[in-house]
């Protein structure tokens, strides 16, 4: 599920927001480089919130997208894909979570 948000009301780099603010790690794919961010939802490592951010301009603002998905558990060895939900209502209640954390966070700065 992805939503977005003006940077204008972050009152820091996304990368600290989503971890400082919403409770996420830094990670990073070994074969990729790309970078990330999980939250667990328990002990273990999976299930876990899954986000990613990317960063786009519109009318020389800019905008943070948030991707964010839900990993049921590890990929296989073999398969490049996991166990993922990017809907259903745990993903929606976390989108809740981070965009009453993003007012908080404007209200605050």
């Amino acid at each position: 599920m992805k939503f977005e948000v003006k940077q204008k009301y972050l009152s820091v780099q996304p990368e600290i927001f989503v971890q400082r603010s919403c409770g996420y790690a830094r990670i990073v794919d070994h074969a990729s480089g790309q970078e990330s961010f999980a939250r667990r939802l328990s002990g273990d490592f999976y299930p876990r919130f899954h986000l990613y951010l990317e960063e786009k301009n519109e009318g020389g603002e800019r905008i943070i997208v948030f991707s964010l998905h839900l990993d049921q558990k590890k990929s296989s060895q073999s398969a490049t894909r996991h166990s993922a939900e990017y809907d259903g209502e745990l993903v929606e209640f976390e989108v809740t979570r981070l965009k009453t954390l993003v007012i908080q966070n404007y209200r605050q700065g």
